[in-house]
């Protein structure tokens, strides 16, 4: 069996780590220089000693050493080795004092400059900057369909007119550009403002557009073939036709909703993210037909990297295909000098080169789950293959081995993004294996065809189309399948259980030996039965333990709102969020069947997207001013499934139970929109909730010279912890308790820094979702009792 040089391995895990950390200092309150000042000393240190040792062989003497039995070749082994290791840990220190020297440098230059002088005082600025990857909808929901906001990650070049460092940015951008194909490399010009971000991204810019314009030429030109590719496949028709342009260059855009939730629950969408697979083709494929033509190695490597490079702007450099075009380059170099490429050592080679330049790729998941499916394919496809090899013929055995072994080495990773374990994941990429590479080759090569022989290279098109509808199907398939997925546990300790796991299946279906592979089973079935049992008993768990006088409950549903309220037997809901299953999830947990009242406070798809899971449940709605289609998505279901739905403004009231509640905003002739939200003031006989939906600044101002609030217990933070806060409002509301609904690791930043400052002062303590889950809370005296799915995680500190 071959044996993988793994010598770079942990050098690349070690400033894999690095750059981690190193990323992460600013929200420890660590110096940002600490780190690569420690790796560069042990690394100082290490060489020093080595260099030492070297010069003063009479070290390794035994009357020194203190080991007088020891030979002449034994102490040459105590030699041998102390290099090795030595070597090894100067190496593995030095990648980490790169990666981490690379990271220190980007976030000591965010704290000056223009755009962070801008953020600080909070003024609007000119912003030039250069997209970095397709631009997307702001908000990718049913109701925004008239919206033309958009957002893209961007390096910053200009402010104000003036040329600018280089900064990464996410900007969030209304206004439709004037350009095709807009997206990678596209300059554009934005009226916006700033705030500090804590990722990859330095700020986070929100505005409107003042200019856009074309791509360099480098990349302009893939534009037109980009285009013709997704015309001729719109003509080819079906799912088949949406799948041939993200099979051959990485565009999705035609894909369905549905298509994409399918292709998901498959495990396929690997096979529309251009990743090593596609560049081992191109370089492979260009590499032979070059050398068939008799050109010499130097000549046909310098040919494949020119196709590489080509292929790489073609297709949009994102992480996973700037990982696989790094390795390719790595093993074409080693090519040319007459080594072996090796597998591995290129993989760890291009890691570390990436974490060099970018050390965020270290928290980006799309370039770990491409190492991991990389690395997985070279260390455990041939093991496996040979394994299985034993039941089944050596060609299935192999083809087999290949999907599983990167299902096995990206499962951890994939547990962080969705506690669940696919169930048919393995069998579905074992049948879409001889179908991909052919769709991928035929609409490559009709892509660049298209221009030249229209006809010859939509035949080409046509060919791909057939194995991309055979994916499709298979997509589909699986997702009407029972139980596609099993629950596991969340989070590190599922991911860490996860590795174990594979680590001890593969031990016991590799290994030789009875009494190992007899401990390794052991270790499987423990590390299977303990996240899975916590996965699937959690909700009856949280069931039996959440209180059963709970009088409020904020629903985890990610990045929206939903608070369900309780007086006696009647319920009431305030906002839905965005999904109906998030929702769904909640009210089964509570136990409610039934709501006596329902409020959307505006048309939003984090507070309205929820609604058919109340469809048919609730009896009245009361809603702000309506918004044409965005409001009648939301009522319809409602309305149909025999709910009243009232329109109501400042003034109105009513109850629930025995409590009593009263709307405050919107004043009448309000136009829709945030500043539009229902705001409900709930008195009950043992607190006071003032739900405040997602009003701003200027409303909130508003508000609190209209309507003089007072005190409140309970305040239902606006707008998920936005900077966009009246301080007066929450000083003059001195609620003990806040509610933010937010989502994990959501993109706005929320909740900001400066609003949980602001409730900091006003004394208000923060329940947020992303780090309680769902939280219930029952008034007691002097405030409230807390129960959390997540109970140490509860605070408001970033």
């Amino acid at each position: 069996m071959r044996r993988h040089d793994l010598r770079l391995l942990p050098a690349a895990i070690v400033a894999w780590a690095a750059a981690w950390l190193a990323t992460g200092v600013p929200d420890d309150g660590i110096p940002v220089w600490c780190l690569p000042v420690l790796c560069w000393l042990l690394a100082g240190l290490v060489l020093a000693a080595a260099i030492i040792a070297e010069r003063r062989r009479g070290f390794w003497r035994p009357e020194i050493s203190g080991r007088s039995g020891e030979t002449p070749g034994q102490r040459a082994r105590v030699r041998r080795l102390a290099h090795r290791w030595s070597t090894h840990i100067a190496l593995a220190a030095a990648c980490a004092g790169v990666a981490a020297t690379s990271a220190g440098i980007a976030l000591a230059g965010r704290e000056t400059g223009t755009l962070s002088e801008a953020a600080a005082s909070r003024t609007w600025v000119e912003v030039e900057m250069r997209l970095e990857s397709a631009a997307r909808p702001s908000v990718p929901a049913p109701w925004e369909e008239g919206s033309s906001s958009w957002r893209a990650p961007a390096t910053v070049t200009a402010v104000d007119g003036r040329s600018h460092r280089p900064v990464r940015v996410e900007a969030v951008v209304s206004g439709s550009p004037s350009v095709p194909g807009f997206g990678t490399t596209h300059l554009v010009r934005v009226r916006a403002t700033a705030l500090p971000a804590a990722d990859r991204e330095a700020f986070r810019l929100r505005g409107e557009l003042l200019e856009s314009g074309g791509a360099p030429f480098l990349v302009g030109w893939t534009h037109p073939l980009r285009a013709g590719l997704a015309d001729a496949a719109d003509r080819l028709g079906g799912d088949g036709g949406a799948l041939v342009p993200g099979l051959a260059i990485g565009d999705t855009s035609a894909v369905s909703d549905e298509l994409r939730e399918a292709m998901t629950v498959a495990s396929l969408t690997h096979l529309t993210a251009v990743s090593g697979a596609n560049c081992a083709i191109v370089t492979a494929a260009v590499f032979w037909a070059a050398g068939r033509a008799g050109a010499p190695r130097p000549l046909r490597i310098g040919i494949a990297l020119a196709a590489l490079a080509g292929f790489v702007l073609l297709v949009t450099p994102e992480s996973s295909v700037v990982r696989a075009a790094v390795m390719a380059v790595v093993v074409l170099v080693a090519l040319g000098v007459g080594r072996s490429g090796g597998g591995a050592s290129a993989l760890a080679v291009a890691a570390v080169v990436l974490l060099a330049i970018d050390p965020w790729y270290a928290r980006d998941f799309g370039f770990a789950l491409s190492v991991c499916a990389t690395g997985g394919l070279i260390l455990l496809s041939g093991p496996l293959g040979a394994r299985l090899s034993r039941w089944m013929p050596r060609p299935v055995a192999v083809m087999t081995a290949i999907p599983l072994a990167a299902q096995l080495a990206c499962q951890p990773v994939l547990i962080l993004l969705e506690p669940s374990m696919p169930v048919y994941g393995v069998p579905a990429n074992l049948l879409a294996a001889p179908a991909a590479p052919v769709a991928t080759v035929a609409g490559l090569v009709g892509c660049l065809i298209l221009p030249v022989l229209p006809s010859v290279g939509f035949a080409a098109l046509q060919v791909a189309w057939l194995p991309a509808t055979w994916i499709a199907l298979l997509a589909h398939g699986v997702d009407r399948l029972p139980v596609t997925s099993l629950p596991w546990m969340p989070d590190a300790p599922g991911a860490a259980l996860c590795a174990v796991g594979v680590a001890a299946g593969l031990v016991a279906a590799i290994r030789a030996g009875t009494r190992v592979r007899t401990v390794a089973a052991v270790i499987l079935i423990v590390s299977v039965a303990l996240p899975l049992g916590a996965a699937a008993g959690r909700p009856v768990v949280a069931r039996a333990v959440l209180p059963a006088d709970w009088e409020l409950v904020q629903c985890d549903v990610g990045q929206g709102d939903a608070v369900l309220v309780r007086d006696g037997d009647a319920v009431m809901l305030v906002d839905a969020g965005a999904e109906p299953a998030a929702l769904a999830r909640c009210l089964d947990l509570t136990g409610v069947d039934r709501l006596d009242l329902a409020v959307i406070t505006h048309w939003d798809a984090d507070h309205a997207g929820g609604v058919e899971a109340i469809a048919g449940r609730v009896d009245v709605v009361l809603h702000g001013p309506l918004d044409g289609a965005r409001s009648s998505r939301a009522l319809d279901p409602l309305v149909r499934g025999g709910a009243e739905a009232v329109e109501v403004g400042a003034g109105a009231s009513g109850a629930l139970g025995r409590a009593h509640w009263r709307v405050l905003w919107p004043p009448p002739r309000t136009e829709p929109g945030n500043d539009a939200s229902v705001v409900i003031d709930l008195r009950t006989a043992r607190y006071r909730a003032v739900f405040l939906g997602d009003l701003g600044e200027t409303a909130q101002e508003r508000l609190r010279r209209d309507h003089p609030i007072g005190s409140a217990d309970l305040v239902k933070v606006a707008h998920h912890g936005s900077a966009d806060q009246s301080s007066e409002l929450y000083r003059q509301l001195r609620a003990p308790v806040g509610l933010v609904g937010v989502g994990a690791d959501n993109g706005y930043g929320h909740p900001t820094d400066s609003l949980l400052d602001l409730l900091d002062e006003a004394g208000t303590h923060v329940i947020r979702s992303d780090r309680s889950g769902t939280a219930a809370l029952v008034a007691i005296e002097g405030g409230f009792a807390v129960w959390t799915e997540r109970a140490d995680q509860v605070g408001g500190d970033p």
